[in-house]
């Protein structure tokens, strides 16, 4: 939750989904108790990604060392690239 004046804002909830109802995009989610709920997307982050994104780059990098320590290190070692 990212809307400053929610009182949820700074929490974070299990995804499920973004879909377009009652007029616009909202991010459904699973609250504490396991109930769905959804708020309008861009009072969450998932406005900043604009559904592009599931993964960070860090979780990437590290799934990629993963798979070439699987594959014996024989595809060779990814480089981290700086803008």
């Amino acid at each position: 939750m990212t809307h400053p004046f929610h009182p949820w804002v700074g929490r974070e909830f299990v995804f499920v989904a973004v879909r377009y109802t009652w007029g616009e995009d909202r991010v459904f989610f699973l609250d504490e108790e396991g109930a769905q709920r959804s708020l309008p997307r861009g009072w969450t982050d998932a406005a900043l990604s604009a559904g592009r994104s599931w993964l960070r780059v860090v979780d990437l990098l590290e799934l990629v060392g993963l798979v070439d320590s699987l594959a014996g290190g024989e595809r060779g070692v990814v480089k981290e690239i700086l803008p």
